[in-house]
């Protein structure tokens, strides 16, 4: 912040001192207006102060502190606390991952006082807090009694949003939200996902599940704006159905990077409670995909469900999901294992889902390319990948993957240049589906698969 100059803890002490020589008049007729921002917005937050204190020439920033902070520092409690002032002091940062090389740096507390054509003001940023759990970033705008005072702070809060919206700092990357220590329901930090980079020609599935995809995601999303125009729901929702081990999360990694308009909020199955905060996210960060993993462990139809507080998820998800805008522009992204087992209401109720896409077990073409996929520098003959396909019929891509890896093992120790044979996947689908027992054989999704060796 080059047009910001710090000030020394010895020439301001206390912020109020700081603030009734900023003002020059009582402090209690000052007029505040606030905002706060959610977690996900942080880094854009400091970015939009930065650019808006540049160009207020004199603007100074204090550095705050409060020895108890258990809720949210508002203008309020810079004044008249004689127990536990809120002090000035250097400026403490965090540094929060951003899913880049560098990490941001955000401030943590602190009031810029400044002047905007002699009316002076002040802005206060503070962490928003809830029974001391995080909620956001609190901003708070103090100013002179009277509509000028009143127009500015409108006018000031107006263009901090604006340059948030527009700078999207977690815009094409993946975010979820990390659980603090204890559980309360309430959102921590969020946390980036490094995902890996999927290709489209690594996405092995049916061509029809392909077309589904690309019509109910990609196409929907490219005509969003045309069916905006026209009025039409610009949400959607989306299942992804099949068994284990058939590519439904691969298959996100690849939609996630295929979307870099979007903002991915990733939902595994123990963060249910967090949904409402999920759905805030999505809704300020849109456009969005809301992936919610295995939905069947919040979803379950109710005959099972155990008490109130597990049908009371199941409920939110619904409200949650019916209660965005129409011109909401978040995708929901679902899957399960075991659609047998989703509450009805949240399979055809109108509103929630709107496709339903089955993801099978691969068919021998699809075997033939996973085993071309996964054998990477590998060298396969052509008879031993038709032994292969024969031999893993009801075999999942995750089956596939990991007798690749495990028959480059054998490979690799007897420490042979030349091809992969039929006696390294021999040595692979014994250890895999015969020395494990049955157990290990359903731990690999290989349940299925007729127990013979590659002959």
């Amino acid at each position: 912040m080059s047009a910001t100059t710090q000030v020394q803890s010895s020439d301001v002490p206390l912020a109020e001192t700081a603030l009734q020589s900023h003002f020059g008049r009582p402090l209690h007729e000052l007029v505040t207006s606030s905002r706060t921002f959610p977690i996900s917005a942080r880094v854009d937050v400091q970015l939009a102060l930065e650019k808006l204190f540049a160009a207020y020439a004199g603007a100074r920033l204090l550095g705050l502190h409060a020895q108890y902070s258990h809720e949210t520092i508002t203008v309020a409690h810079l004044m008249g606390n004689r127990h536990y002032p809120v002090i000035v002091g250097p400026s403490q940062h965090e540094e929060i991952d951003i899913g880049e090389v560098l990490p941001a740096r955000c401030l943590r507390m602190g009031l810029w006082l400044a002047t905007d054509a002699d009316m002076p003001f002040a802005l206060l940023v503070s962490p928003g807090s809830f029974y001391g759990r995080p909620s956001g970033t609190h901003l708070e705008v103090a100013v002179p009694p009277g509509e000028s005072g009143m127009s500015l702070s409108r006018k000031l809060l107006d263009e901090i949003e604006a340059t948030v919206r527009q700078t999207a700092t977690y815009r094409g990357k993946v975010i979820s939200l990390e659980e603090l220590d204890r559980y309360s329901g309430q959102g921590g930090a969020l946390r980036v996902h490094k995902l890996r980079t999927v290709r489209r020609e690594e996405v092995i599935l049916p061509e029809k599940t392909l077309q589904l995809m690309d019509r109910n995601i990609r196409d929907f999303v490219r005509q969003r704006q045309g069916l905006q125009r026209l009025g039409m729901p610009i949400k959607k929702g989306v299942l992804f159905y099949g068994p284990p081990g058939t590519g439904k999360t691969h298959t996100i990694h690849y939609l996630a990077s295929q979307l870099p308009d979007h903002t991915t909020l990733l939902i595994t199955a123990e963060q249910v409670g967090l949904l409402d905060h999920y759905f805030q996210l999505a809704r300020f960060l849109q456009p969005a995909m809301l992936v919610i993993e295995d939905v069947d462990l919040i979803a379950r139809m109710r005959e099972e469900m155990h008490g109130p507080c597990e049908e009371s998820l199941l409920n939110k998800l619904l409200n949650e999901m019916d209660g965005l805008r129409e011109d909401a522009a978040v995708l929901f992204v679902l899957t399960t294992n075991r659609p047998e087992h989703l509450e009805s209401a949240l399979a055809s109720r109108p509103g929630r889902i709107d496709q339903a896409i089955e993801f099978p077990l691969p068919d021998d073409h699809g075997r033939r390319q996973l085993i071309k996929l996964y054998s990477y520098g590998l060298r396969l003959s052509e008879e031993v990948i038709e032994l292969v396909v024969r031999r893993t019929e009801r075999g999942s891509a995750a089956f596939i993957k990991e007798l690749m890896r495990r028959a480059a093992q054998f490979h690799l120790q007897g420490e042979n240049d030349g091809p992969l044979t039929a006696d390294h996947l021999n040595a692979a689908l014994e250890e895999m589906l015969f020395s494990g027992g049955s157990l290990n054989a359903k731990l690999l999704g290989a349940a299925n698969i007729g127990q013979h060796s590659v002959q």
